[in-house]
């Protein structure tokens, strides 16, 4: 069994914006920095074996700063990437509360937890009994999650910034 510690990245400057970012690079402001120098301290005495990331940057970011103190490379992986938001993307979040027609382009559900499905066989396949971090997204993260407790995406509870969240796979 792999032991899952799984991390949504820190805080970037889109997300104090409250833009959505989708599968856009992004980058760590000043509060995300903090952020994962928090995750690293609370997961320094935690004998990880691996550190995963999303291929985008603000989770590179985010896990290049917890896999210091382990003197771990971080591998990274497009299972990991965000939901593609497709013409939502680059939109500010409070406008889309109220739409009721989402694009064509947006990536359709059932795509995404098939793509969590395959980060948690990658996870076992690649990582048997070990101990990972794997950094992530909000809405890829959910998915994730959703996938391990068999439940519907909306009975997840978003993760915050740089939160963290145990689990065996």
């Amino acid at each position: 069994m792999t032991n899952l510690y799984l991390v949504r990245h820190g805080e970037t400057y889109d997300n104090a914006r409250q833009i959505l970012q989708g599968q856009v690079q992004g980058e760590l402001n000043a509060t995300g920095i903090s952020q994962a120098e928090q995750v690293r301290d609370a997961l320094a005495h935690v004998a990880v074996d691996a550190v995963v990331a999303s291929d985008l940057w603000r989770s590179i970011q985010t896990a290049r700063i917890v896999a210091a103190p382990h003197g771990l490379e971080v591998t990274t992986t497009p299972l990991l990437r965000e939901r593609d938001w497709g013409d939502f993307t680059g939109r500010y979040i409070p406008d889309l509360s109220s739409v009721k027609d989402w694009p064509d382009n947006v990536e359709p559900l059932p795509q995404l937890l098939d793509r969590a499905r395959r980060f948690l066989e990658f996870l076992r396949t690649t990582f048997p009994g070990q101990t990972v971090v794997a950094v992530g997204h909000g809405i890829v993260n959910k998915a994730i999650q959703a996938v391990l407790l068999g439940k519907q995406m909306n009975e997840v509870e978003r993760m915050k910034n740089a939160e963290v969240r145990v689990f065996d796979v």
